[in-house]
């Protein structure tokens, strides 16, 4: 009964101290593919990234809570607007105002704000001059800009009430500020600034969480951007004995300075303990729970490795935070399978690959469209228009090449596929197949290569496959599954079906690999299809935006080296930064991993119609 009165009281003491208007409340996820493209046409960096902020303490000054806040106990944290070097991190959701549209306006002007922002350690000084310039890129933003600074000062607390609120209060409405420097936890929350606290050790923790090792697959990932600290790390003097003090009880909030051993239980609360957390403290010791998957994943000994073909090739790399690109950084090692058993395509395969086969053979064999000729079957729109709008009468009435004519021609075209066997794709896809069996990821990638070397093999083009995976840059492992001069045939249909996951992704190593190998050939045409599962990452500091900038990188080397880059992914999650890579139209997702089959050809036939 105690509990129950207990709970009823704390829900009506929470709710009537609530200053939030949730029924005009608006979320980020409704507004952030808006605020992206707001935030890069003001100059934003284009690799910055749109998270959720997590919770933070707040209104520690005299008269930023109302009487009732303090009696329920609410209004200490709230999730501010926050900004980092690679992060730009907004409350998940707005009901500042009772106005929605004045919610979703607040969003606009962060974002348009976190493009011009550029911290110094000065609070107020820092708004004020990202204020002044996102007022200057986007003139369009000052009428709601007033309105939203308007609605907010009638939030505020009177200026009276302190020496840091009149400062704040004055810098927002553009006078001059008389008084020492005040910081962000001085005042009540400004919703139209970024909060203040992004400090030198913040940003050192937030680099220090890139370490060296790579998540474990059991990770559970939280996309909520959350505040960091570096924390000395305790000497490992008695790992096994706890420190007593019976005077200091140790709160959540407090760094405890205690070794424990990497091998203990995991626990099942940490992500709720670590939302509870203001600041996350952060020490770097050289070994993590990660480290158990790397001594997993040690390399197997050279009796049951595949074989080696040649020596290694060396393979510069993009260094983003240095703007270099570091030469023979890594090292490409050329593998091919060891002799096994021959592969055998069920029926229901074989099948397959000779459908897509019959209909590529269709496309090979039509005649294309050729056009801008002076006499054709059709009119050119395109050639018409330029032809009208362009030169003096005389040259309209000449013969124009304005005509469009089915002709056959011979094809020049090479197509490397370069497949991702990281060992993600040991994972088990949804459902069953023809046979009822349960399938992995490198299943339904062996069958798509199967259906692709079939394919390709009617239509006489050169194509090469092959495979990759890494451990580290100086090992970045290159599966060799058929050559540009090399015939489809029974070895490479065997080396296709003894792939097995291998390790990690190192992208742009691979990518670069693959450019220099379509370099060398002579076709008019080069494609290079990219088939994989996930982001680039590997053990050491191939992880985040490291791997997407070098990916990046190699891409646009590609791209400038006059061959035609193409993603084809399975990833849910590839939206997030596929389109950055590889761009808009540089890219397909294939939803269900059973359709791949189907799909890896059919989009091949599309790229070189």
């Amino acid at each position: 009964m105690e509990e129950w009165v207990g709970a009823l009281w704390h829900r009506a003491i929470t709710r009537a101290a609530d200053r939030g208007h949730a029924e005009a409340a608006v979320t980020l996820a409704e507004v952030q593919p808006l605020l992206g493209v707001l935030f890069r046409a003001a100059g934003g960096d284009a690799a910055m990234r749109l998270a959720p902020a997590g919770l933070t303490r707040v209104a520690a000054a005299a008269g930023a809570r109302s009487w009732l806040q303090r009696i329920a106990g609410s209004g200490t944290r709230a999730a501010l607007p926050w900004w980092a070097p690679e992060v730009l991190a907004l409350p998940p959701e707005l009901a500042v105002f009772s106005d929605r549209g004045l919610n979703r306006d607040l969003y606009v002007w962060l974002a348009a704000q976190a493009a011009c922002y550029a911290p110094s350690g000065h609070w107020i000084a820092d708004n004020r001059a990202a204020t002044a310039a996102a007022l200057q890129v986007f003139p369009g933003l000052a009428e709601r800009h007033q309105r939203l600074l308007a609605a907010h000062l009638a939030q505020r607390p009177p200026p009276a009430s302190s020496v840091a609120e009149a400062a704040v209060q004055a810098a927002l409405r553009g006078q001059a500020v008389d008084a020492p420097e005040v910081h962000a936890a001085d005042v009540a929350p400004v919703w139209l600034w970024f909060d203040g606290q992004a400090t030198p050790e913040a940003l050192a923790a937030a680099n220090a969480a890139d370490g060296d090792a790579a998540p474990r697959a059991d990770t559970l990932q939280d996309a909520t951007r959350r505040r960091a600290r570096q924390a000395p790390q305790a000497q490992d003097r008695a790992p096994f004995m706890l420190p007593f003090r019976a005077e200091a009880l140790f709160g959540w909030s407090e760094l405890v300075k205690v070794n424990r051993a990497t091998d203990d239980d995991e626990n099942p609360d940490a992500l709720t303990a670590a939302a509870d957390l203001d600041h996350l403290s952060l020490a770097r010791d050289g070994q993590t729970s990660a480290s158990r998957v790397k001594f997993d994943l040690d390399l197997p000994s050279a009796a049951a490795d595949d074989l080696p073909l040649g020596e290694g090739q060396p393979l510069p790399e993009w260094d983003f935070k240095r703007g270099v690109l570091r030469p023979a950084h890594c090292t490409a090692q050329m593998l091919i399978a060891r002799p096994g058993e021959p592969f055998v395509p069920t029926p229901a395969l074989r099948a397959t690959a000779q459908r897509v086969r019959r209909r590529i053979e269709g496309l090979r064999a039509a005649p294309q469209w050729v056009r801008g000729q002076a006499e054709g079957e059709a009119i050119d729109l395109d050639a018409w228009v330029r032809h009208a709008g362009s030169g003096s009468a005389a040259q309209r009435e000449a013969a124009p090449p304005v005509y469009a004519q089915r002709q056959r021609h011979a094809r020049s075209l090479a197509t490397l596929l370069l497949a991702d066997l990281s060992l993600s794709t040991d994972a088990y896809v949804p459902g069953v197949d023809a046979q009822g069996r349960a399938q992995r990821v490198v299943d339904v990638v062996r069958d798509a290569l199967y259906v692709f070397g079939e394919a390709l093999s009617a239509t006489g083009d050169a194509f090469e496959m092959l495979g990759f995976s890494s451990v580290r840059r100086q090992h970045v492992r290159i599966q060799h599954l058929k050559g540009f001069d090399e015939a489809w045939g029974a070895a490479a249909r065997d080396r296709v079906g003894a792939i097995q996951p291998g390790y990690y992704t190192r992208m742009g190593a691979a990518i670069r690999l693959a450019t220099q190998r379509l370099q060398a050939r002579p076709e008019r045409q080069r494609l290079l299809l990219l088939l994989t599962d996930g982001k680039p990452n590997d053990l050491d500091v191939y992880e985040g935006r490291y791997g997407l900038e070098d990916t990046r990188h190699a891409v646009q080397a590609a791209q400038a080296a006059g061959l035609t880059p193409f993603a084809v992914t399975i990833d849910a999650e590839a939206h997030d930064y596929l389109p950055r890579l590889f761009g808009q139209r540089g890219w397909a997702l294939v939803r269900r991993p059973a359709d791949l089959v189907g799909r890896l050809a059919q989009l091949h036939a599309q790229l070189v119609r």
